[in-house]
């Protein structure tokens, strides 16, 4: 088959939802298929929904030689209009891939009512989803109006190319009982979803000597965000015990990996690579109750999960972990074989393939009849 895939920027952009269409687009070019990359730019939320009136947009589609066109549900207020256009235009069937619907996420109550009718009618105007998880697609099928043709195809971590299990178990062992505070690590774009002023309050309430936390990921994605980031640690006095990175290399965050002993994200994900990320180098999870974390993490097993805001219980929580190596070190290795058990990217997205030729074949036959 010939696939588009649509997107905003660029396919190399850093996050969660990018590596997963990354990983998807491999899978496809492997299996033998066509992939093009359709981009849209970045703009505003306004300037996207303008999209859905584009003639020169609406052509590029119209023309697209494909057998059918997956696209990222991100780009949602450029399409919900537009997909309903493009039907009467195009014979190939149109699949939306959702990693978690924006509707999700909190925004201003006046706002929310926007997100949520603009994304319903978008994902109404496809033909099939892919979903990143079963949240994920049990918030989406609350929003359709009639069954349509779905699958889930679980994210995995072998990107990273984990050490083995004995290595792992091995350095959990020697890190965790080494002496010096707790190394806790945060990784993901710092934006207000991901929930790094949440940890951060919290932090401000456990002892000092005890931790240190190390950020990484991008700080120019919300500037304004990252200032109130580094008010916050200024005012709770925290500039000694937290580092933040920035962008990091893979090489550098596989050394942050290696060298930490918690994984703390309270942020809504709808699924959560990172998790998998450092379980696959021995460190448990500390998660947030709401999104998708729960099909990743049993609480006390390989870490735990906290409700959003909750700072006192996510204080209590690391505070444990800083005293009680015993109980880390049990957590680390439990953690470790929860990434065992995950399927890798190949495995989870073998039936996805094999979904997707199906549908683009049955589409094709129907219009021959």
């Amino acid at each position: 088959m010939q696939i588009g895939l649509l997107i905003y920027g660029s396919p190399d952009t850093i996050s969660g939802g990018y590596l997963y269409d990354r990983q998807l687009v491999q899978a496809l070019r492997s299996a033998g298929h066509g992939v093009e990359i359709v981009s849209l730019p970045w703009r505003n939320y306004g300037r996207h929904l303008a999209d859905n009136f584009s003639p020169a947009l609406r052509a590029r589609l119209r023309h697209g030689a494909f057998d059918l066109l997956l696209q990222d549900e991100l780009n949602h207020p450029s399409l919900a209009w537009l997909n309903g256009r493009l039907r009467r235009d195009v014979a190939y069937p149109l699949v939306t891939i959702v990693h978690h619907l924006r509707s999700s996420e909190r925004h201003p109550r006046l706002l929310l009512p926007l997100y949520r009718w603009v994304e319903e009618r978008y994902l109404n105007s496809v033909d099939g989803l892919i979903f990143n998880s079963q949240t994920t697609r049990a918030s989406v099928m609350a929003l359709l109006r009639t069954p349509k043709p779905h699958l889930v195809a679980y994210p995995a971590a072998d990107h990273r190319n984990p050490p083995a299990t004995a290595e792992v178990v091995a350095a959990i062992r020697q890190r965790t009982f080494a002496t010096g505070p707790l190394q806790l690590l945060f990784v993901g774009n710092v934006i207000p979803r991901k929930g790094l002023h949440t940890l951060l309050q919290a932090l401000a309430e456990t002892p000092r000597p005890l931790w240190h936390l190390h950020v990484a990921g991008n700080l120019a994605t919300d500037r304004a965000y990252v200032a109130q980031v580094r008010r916050l640690i200024d005012a709770a006095v925290l500039n000694e015990h937290v580092t933040l990175y920035g962008v990091c290399t893979d090489e550098a965050i596989r050394a942050l990996y290696w060298r930490c002993h918690l994984y703390a994200a309270p942020a809504y994900e709808g699924f959560g690579i990172s998790y998998l990320e450092a379980m696959s180098f021995g460190l448990p999870v500390i998660a947030s109750t709401a999104g998708a974390a729960h099909e990743i993490v049993t609480p006390g097993v390989d870490g735990y999960l906290v409700a959003p805001d909750d700072t006192a219980t996510l204080a209590a929580r690391i505070t444990t972990l800083c005293r009680d190596r015993g109980l880390l070190a049990a957590l680390a290795c439990a953690a470790r074989q929860r990434y065992d058990r995950h399927p890798t990217w190949q495995a989870s997205f073998a039936p996805a393939l094999e979904w997707l030729g199906a549908l683009g074949a049955s589409r094709a036959t129907t219009l021959s009849l």
